[in-house]
């Protein structure tokens, strides 16, 4: 298992890539990835208790889905049962990064609450915020706090949960290698993020934008028909982009041809 180094220009193939992963097996990958949204959120209904299981529970569920969209891209035949598959592959591990991914948000919401007092806490929890503390200068701050703590955060579960499943790998080395894999491709990932925003808020609102000039009732129905490509499109682009920078544990690569920097040929 090694971290790949790819080229920025993968990082716009993602969603393409997902895109047709999609419409390789449409009726399972829109399962996959409504069903997993809507098993954390009927687990977070649960009062004091739902919101830690639903967290917990993240990481088991994002390897189902992993799961799933290997066997689609595999070609092989599966059930919608796939997406629990992720609680017979190294469970604990798994766990255990869904709580060290609960407890460092938590931690960063906390150092929020020194610039804007909890406002951004409160957001978070569902309160209801007075208008007037929104547009206070901490608030502002305390939301870019945020987005800096919870960055490597992020890097540090995105690859984890297929690292505990697919390699068996303990949490806090699953994390790690999540961490660097990410800092190490910051270059596609920031064409990804740069794909997401196009393809999948601006160009789309846009399209709605205008039919809804022209046909009301037409806007109306792509605004529900439109997330039903684009969520299970960006959950198969989870995989694609994990299939590239990791490849898949006993098959051939997938994945663009590895770049390898001078200080690690040197190495």
């Amino acid at each position: 298992m090694q971290a790949r180094q790819l080229p920025l220009h993968r990082g716009w193939c993602w969603l393409s890539e997902g895109l047709h992963l999609w419409r390789r097996n449409p009726a399972l990958m829109t399962f996959l990835a409504f069903g997993y949204l809507l098993t954390l959120v009927v687990v977070s209904i649960f009062p004091l208790i739902g919101q830690p299981i639903a967290s917990l529970l993240m990481p088991v569920l994002s390897l189902g889905v992993l799961n799933g969209c290997r066997a689609i891209d595999e070609g092989r035949k599966v059930g919608p049962d796939i997406l629990f598959s992720g609680f017979r592959s190294n469970v604990a591990a798994l766990i255990a990064i869904g709580g060290i991914y609960l407890i460092a948000s938590l931690l960063v919401l906390a150092l929020t609450m020194a610039a804007d007092g909890g406002t951004l806490l409160k957001a978070m929890g569902g309160g209801k915020l007075d208008p007037e503390a929104v547009q206070e200068p901490g608030f502002t701050f305390a939301l870019l706090l945020a987005v800096a703590l919870s960055t490597p955060v992020m890097m540090a579960y995105w690859f984890a949960p297929l690292l505990a499943g697919w390699w068996k790998l303990p949490a806090p080395k699953a994390m790690f290698f999540s961490f660097f894999a990410c800092l190490r491709n910051w270059r596609p990932f920031l064409a990804y993020s740069i794909a997401l925003m196009l393809f999948g808020a601006i160009l789309p609102g846009i399209v709605i934008g205008v039919v809804g000039l022209a046909v009301p009732v037409l806007a109306t129905v792509l605004t529900f028909l439109v997330p039903l490509v684009l969520v299970p499109t960006l959950f198969a682009s989870f995989y694609i982009n994990a299939r590239d920078v990791f490849g898949i544990p006993g098959a051939v690569v997938h994945s663009a041809p590895l770049i390898v920097d001078d200080n690690d040929a040197r190495d």
